[in-house]
């Protein structure tokens, strides 16, 4: 049966079609092709098909295979034989002609019903063994298999069952049936089974679907897998993301403050070493998982970069600062977007690759350019449930992705999505396996539309706490900032979530202190803050903690230290610290150090004295390091490209026709200029002005300004100087082109407007 060619079908379409082929297949378009059997072209290649298949679901690729199985790539075959093989197994045949309908719109097929082609392009990028079938012997399309003994049909059906290809060693000597002594021998020398090598036997296709009997393509998913949902309440959702939300800052805000102090080095490999990996696991008393997962984010978030010193660190940038200051929904927006965008797979981390090398977080090996887009298939299923609609098995919806695109992801492919379900749950874009009304609206709306969603879902912040007998406060919700720093300068974390618990030690209210607060500013803090009456025992430890504290004070001279006590100098003078910070007395209540006086005053605490830091007029200095930090270097993922407008892609469909009709325009071979000297220059000229004279249209192949290669037909009105001046067919509008920087011309028919 003869069929039209794929560049005579795409003539055929409409600009609408093409329109949606160009959408649903990109890669088509760039370069713009010159006509449509350069169109056609691409559309065949096997590079392009495979990236065409990668959306197919398990049916509609299924009905692709069955074409090859019926070999459409040969010679084109109607859908009633596509039909033919469906029916055998009892599926409902209105889907398969959706599926070539489908399959019509991206090109993989075309023609009519009754003779459907498919590139020969196809069957390298679908694979060799469509269905699970193998290749095609015609001479054994008669032969039958019911008579033959078991232990070969159990062979053959063993093989049926696909992969139609086995590896045995009875294939390496030819043997005739009468010394054949296995059944695989037996089999290929009734000629029932195929020897590809000596290790290697393959079942014909014919053999493969006669012992398929009924159910000739296997079994034949037609439908996606069910997935288990269960009903949440979706403000319940939102909330326990919320909390996850605020949790994750807290983290985030540990981690900056620890790498200010101490940043960890850089391996020479890139990445962030186990050591250091378990030491901010410790710090934040979380596991190494989670821990690998933010030091994943805060570099993608642009938080933390490598300093690429003689001996590099992982330091916090001055983003950090502007990050640290920022609201918590802000805050959230900017570590979930991070996420969201990351180009690695943090699930790799603490795997080893193929050299087993353990994988480490920041480690080269885990960027994957396609994780975003994998990460998002998974994000936009569950988004696509209603509000507080929750999978009971993050298998069940990798099985789902997996039938709707089963050419997709890659031996990843599953991971990926428990990966995405695990990290977003962490994220707080997740909650109780349902997606947030923030990380829904982060997907489709964007960061600032995110922010005041979970605005909206946190709790008020709360301007009081609650201060317990054994010295700890209960902060009943979120703090508001100011009361959140005081706290936090006054008392340590012991546990964080809904209520977060601080405790009050003796070296906690030393840090208020050396940070500039009085025992009356702290006093009046628990005072007025605190709905419960204050102990006894916290005014006691503030107070004696304000005796000792500041009786010894230092300044910057190198430093000095002054005290009115001299016995407490001389206390001072007689530890075992002093020899180490130089000290020496210049007055009978003044010592000197040639030292910072940050370090003096640190070393005289760890020794147990509680000396503070003055200014030149006497106040308590706060001396408090605020961390190392580098310039920012922004995201590392580039931005993503804009795909086309359909008037952008009408345009090209356009110019794709013009090319069609300036090759077959008469007299209308393209001059093309060769970029160097001869007769290119003068005979694009001469066509041009050739066009002017009869007012026709000519399709020019031009260099812009910015060195992008670009098409328009255009009708000329004035050729010389230099210079091509007419009006633009597509705009309506007048344009110039300097001649130097068309690259080819070519008429095209007057009575035809692209």
């Amino acid at each position: 049966m003869s069929g039209v060619t794929l560049a005579e079908w795409l003539r055929a379409r409409e600009d609408a079609a093409l329109v949606a082929l160009l959408r649903a297949r990109p890669d088509l378009a760039t370069p713009p092709p010159a006509d449509t059997a350069v169109l056609a072209t691409r559309i065949g290649s096997r590079a392009s098909v495979a990236r065409a298949c990668e959306d197919l679901d398990t049916f509609t690729l299924t009905v692709l295979e069955a074409l090859l199985v019926l070999d459409a790539d040969l010679s084109p075959v109607p859908v009633e034989r596509v039909d033919a093989l469906f029916r055998g197994g009892g599926e409902g045949l209105g889907g398969v002609r959706v599926a070539v309908g489908v399959l019509r719109e991206r090109a993989l097929l075309w023609g009519d019903d009754q003779a459907i082609s498919a590139s020969p392009a196809t069957r390298d990028a679908v694979g060799a063994f469509p269905c699970g079938l193998g290749r095609s012997v015609p001479g054994l399309a008669d032969v039958e298999v019911d008579e033959l003994p078991e232990d070969e049909r159990r062979v053959l059906r063993a093989l049926a069952a696909g992969p139609p290809v086995g590896q045995t060693k009875d294939a390496a000597h030819v043997v005739s049936l009468a010394n054949a002594r296995t059944p695989i021998q037996k089999l290929l020398a009734r000629g029932l089974l195929v020897r590809r090598d000596s290790l290697t036997v393959e079942l014909p296709r014919e053999i493969g679907l006669k012992v398929r009997g009924d159910r000739p393509l296997g079994d034949v998913r037609v439908d996606e897998p069910p997935l288990g949902t269960t009903d949440r309440e979706p403000a319940t959702v939102d909330r326990t993301g919320g909390g996850v939300a605020l949790e994750l800052s807290r983290h985030v805000e540990a981690l900056l403050k620890s790498w200010s102090d101490e940043p960890p080095p850089v391996l020479r490999s890139g990445g962030l070493g186990v050591r250091d990996l378990r030491k901010l696991a410790k710090d934040l008393d979380a596991d190494e998982r989670r821990a690998a997962l933010l030091v994943e984010l805060v570099v993608n978030a642009g938080l933390v970069a490598d300093s690429e010193g003689t001996e590099p660190e992982w330091v916090p940038t001055t983003q950090a600062d502007a990050w640290l200051v920022a609201a918590p929904e802000h805050r959230w927006v900017a570590l979930a977007q991070a996420w969201i965008d990351l180009p690695r797979l943090p699930g790799l981390i603490g795997r080893r690759d193929d050299r087993d090398r353990l994988l480490n977080p920041l480690a080269p090996e885990l960027n994957r350019p396609a994780a975003p887009k994998d990460r998002r298939r998974a994000l936009e299923a569950l988004a696509a449930l209603d509000p507080g609609v929750a999978i009971t098995d993050p298998d069940e919806l990798a099985a789902v992705l997996a039938w709707r695109a089963p050419r997709h992801g890659g031996r990843l492919r599953d991971e990926l999505v428990r990966w995405t379900v695990e990290e977003g749950t962490q994220v707080g874009v997740l909650a109780l396996n349902a997606i947030t009304a923030q990380g829904r609206t982060l997907l489709t709306e964007g960061p600032g539309p995110a922010a005041k969603r979970l605005g909206d879902a946190l709790p008020a912040p709360v301007d009081h706490v609650l201060v317990q007998a054994d010295l700890t406060v209960v902060a009943p919700g979120r703090l508001d900032p100011e009361l959140a720093d005081e706290i936090e300068l006054v008392a340590d974390v012991e546990s964080a979530g809904g209520a977060t618990v601080y405790r009050v030690r003796e070296s906690s209210v030393r840090r208020a202190f050396d940070a500039g607060r009085s025992a009356a500013d702290l006093h009046e803090l628990f005072r007025s803050r605190s709905r419960t009456p204050v102990p006894q025992s916290l005014t006691y430890l503030i107070d004696d903690a304000a005796r000792k504290h500041g009786r010894l004070r230092g300044g910057a001279a190198g430093s000095f230290l002054r005290c009115d006590d001299p016995v407490l100098v001389a206390e001072v003078l007689a530890h075992p610290t002093a020899e180490r910070l130089e000290l020496r007395r210049i007055a009978p209540t003044v010592l000197v150090s040639p030292l910072p006086l940050a370090e003096v005053l640190d070393a005289l605490r760890a020794a147990g004295f509680a000396p503070a830091a003055e200014g030149p007029d006497g106040r308590v200095l706060d001396l408090r390091e605020r961390g190392r930090r580098i310039a920012g270097k922004g995201r590392r993922r580039p931005a993503p490209p804009t795909p086309p407008s359909d008037e952008q892609l009408g345009e090209l469909v356009r110019l794709v026709r013009a090319g069609d009709r300036a090759a077959t325009t008469a007299g209308g071979t393209r001059v093309s200029v060769p970029g160097n000297l001869g007769a290119g220059p003068s005979a694009t000229l001469a066509l041009l002005q050739q066009a002017a004279r009869q007012g026709r249209n000519v399709l020019v192949d031009f260099v812009d300004g910015h060195g992008t290669a670009a098409r328009r037909v255009i009708t000329p009105q004035v050729v010389g100087g230099g210079v091509l001046e007419g009006v633009d067919v597509s705009y309506g509008e007048v344009r110039r082109f300097p001649l130097h920087r068309i690259t080819s011309a070519a008429l095209v028919e007057d009575d035809t407007r692209p």
